[in-house]
């Protein structure tokens, strides 16, 4: 950007590269829908008012809002590389995004960081970052990789990082771990944010993990658990994934006292709900249509990320600002009709343009060290009683039951009949195979097993069935393809979607991922499951940081301990 040239457009003493007439402009500051004329120079807006161009678009009083801001997501999760990513999220009208490469740093660390920075080059959305600050989340787990305060200090400063990242060791906040302190500090001295990630907590634990400076919160499941969150002076992210749907429990917080404190974001969203639902646009829309103002739904998607993570050209149509902006025509169904990045027609009617040059998907090494002959699922009995991870549908969040083993000649195994399904986490990094074990209740397979490379947060190989020899194909298949998601019955595998990018990611188009991803949610139905997306829960059951119970290659985690208990009572 030329600035004297920007000035200069913005005076009226040279023309601007492009002018959009006739507009009704949301101004995300004062609230207002005004009309106008917005002028661009070089990417960037050189003012709204009476300007002429080298090209002018007449916009036939259609609406234009700023792009929208995700606040936070895990690029990882859409399970397409950033460069694919990038490409259907702002389709939907998504500009920027607040990525936290938690996921590639827990498998490859310092390398998979800058992996995903230098993925981020020449987008058509602009992607900042979060640090990761829990890699790994806990002791109770085997990662790819350790990044402790030194490590993160070599990227801090980067004009790219916004924050450091949700930290999920509450724990160790409240009760000063000094790695987690140091950290802590960091961002606080380098005058980033320190984004939260605390579900549950209250009271004077909720007040002692806050001193350090921790800003906000995405993990809110409750009207009561957000008021204390927003009273306390954290900006409470409302989250609308494909695993947790927050949405509409949290809605009724908002008020016109506190929307400022607000933000939407995705966290983790799967190809399928990308491409028939849409993105951040999804929840606006879903927004209104419970009767939410538009302009405040508006507000939420834009100006707040952006004044929370001091992105200063973005999130809204104001002189200095880059020109991203959405246009569409219907104010009570906001649905992106152009898309526009940096000045650029980029995306129309939900579609990439052909002019619209792509970044080529970076190359990594493979991720897996791991013989599955070696694994053994089998469980002795050692009493009548056993722990069981107990799914809650629609939440991260599980509970923890107490239920009677299903024991064949002394071992203890799956009990469909029940829903009582084996559950395996199996380490991949050291080439050792360690595998904690457990049982699971809720996933309803009643015929086969899945397995998954996708395992928040450490993405060893979780895998759940019926029966061990299911269970070991499904591993296998996982291992061959270099990591990815499979189905398996009858000891053959019936679908399967390779992920080679850290055993997380894909180098094909989000459609491609989404037909085998569809493939494989059928082959889980007919095996029984009723989950919108069993890949998705099955996914975080090997988080540590979110209660109740959780299961690890180190065993079962009561996260509420904090501890690893045992699967026999």
């Amino acid at each position: 950007m030329d600035l004297n040239n920007l000035i200069a457009c913005a005076r009226g003493e040279i023309e601007a590269d492009l002018v959009l007439k006739n507009a009704r402009i949301i101004n995300v500051f004062s609230g207002e829908i005004v009309p106008g004329n917005i002028a661009v120079k070089e990417g960037y807006i050189a003012g709204i008012g009476s300007y002429f161009g080298v090209v002018e678009t007449d916009m036939q009083n259609r609406f234009i809002c700023p792009g929208f801001i995700d606040a936070h997501v895990h690029i990882e999760s859409s399970m397409a590389s950033v460069s694919e990513f990038a490409r259907a999220a702002v389709c939907c009208g998504t500009t920027s995004v607040i990525a936290d490469p938690h996921e590639i740093a827990n498998v490859m660390g310092i390398k998979g960081i800058e992996y995903m920075l230098k993925s981020a080059c020449n987008q058509p959305v602009n992607i900042f970052y979060s640090l990761p600050s829990c890699v790994p989340a806990t002791n109770m787990e085997t990662s790819g990789a350790v990044l402790n305060s030194y490590d993160l200090s070599l990227f801090i400063n980067n004009k790219n990082i916004k924050a450091l990242a949700e930290m999920m060791n509450y724990p160790g906040v409240i009760y000063r771990d000094e790695e987690v302190l140091k950290k802590l500090m960091l961002a606080k001295n380098s005058g980033k944010r320190a984004d939260g990630h605390c579900p549950g907590l209250s009271g004077k634990d909720l007040n002692a993990y806050l001193c350090p400076g921790i800003s906000s919160d995405h993990e809110c499941t409750t009207a009561k658990e957000a008021r204390e969150k927003i009273a306390s002076g954290m900006y409470v992210m409302i989250r609308e994934g494909t695993g947790a749907k927050n949405l509409d429990d949290l809605l009724p917080v908002i008020n016109e006292k506190n929307f400022h404190k607000m933000m939407w974001c995705t966290d983790d969203r799967h190809p399928h709900d990308i491409l028939d639902h849409g993105h951040i646009d999804y929840i606006v829309r879903r927004a209104v249509k419970s009767g939410f103002d538009p302009v405040t739904a508006i507000q939420i998607a834009t100006i707040n990320p952006a004044q929370y993570y001091n992105i200063h050209d973005s999130g809204a149509i104001a002189p200095g600002r880059q020109a991203d902006f959405i246009v569409f025509s219907n104010l009570d169904n906001i649905c992106p009709q152009q898309v526009w990045h940096k000045g650029i027609l980029v995306a129309e009617n939900r579609k990439i343009l052909s002019q619209v040059k792509q970044p080529p998907s970076l190359r990594l090494p493979g991720s897996m060290n791991l013989t599955p002959e070696s694994i053994d699922f089998s469980i002795p009995a050692e009493t009548e009683k056993i722990r069981v991870i107990k799914i809650i549908p629609g939440q991260v969040l599980t509970s923890q039951i107490i239920e009677k083993a299903h024991i064949i000649n002394n071992m203890s195994v799956s009990d469909p009949d029940r829903d009582i399904l084996k559950i395996a986490v199996v380490e991949r990094y050291s080439g050792k195979g360690v595998t904690g074990i457990g049982f699971v209740q809720g996933l309803g397979l009643k015929h086969g097993a899945l397995a998954s490379s996708v395992a928040h947060d450490s993405h060893n190989i979780i895998v759940a069935g019926t029966n061990d020899k299911d269970m070991k194909t499904a591993l296998n298949q996982v291992v061959k393809m270099g990591g990815g998601l499979a189905a398996a019955c009858n000891s053959r595998v019936k679908a399967e979607l390779p992920l080679p990018i850290a055993g997380l990611m894909s180098y094909e188009p989000l459609p491609v991922i989404r037909k085998h991803l569809d493939h494989l949610l059928d082959e889980a139905k007919k095996l029984g499951s009723e989950l919108p997306d069993p890949f998705m829960t099955l996914s975080f059951l090997a988080l540590p940081v979110i209660p109740e119970l959780k299961i690890t290659d180190k065993g079962l985690v009561d996260v509420n301990l904090f501890k690893h208990v045992s699967l026999f009572v």
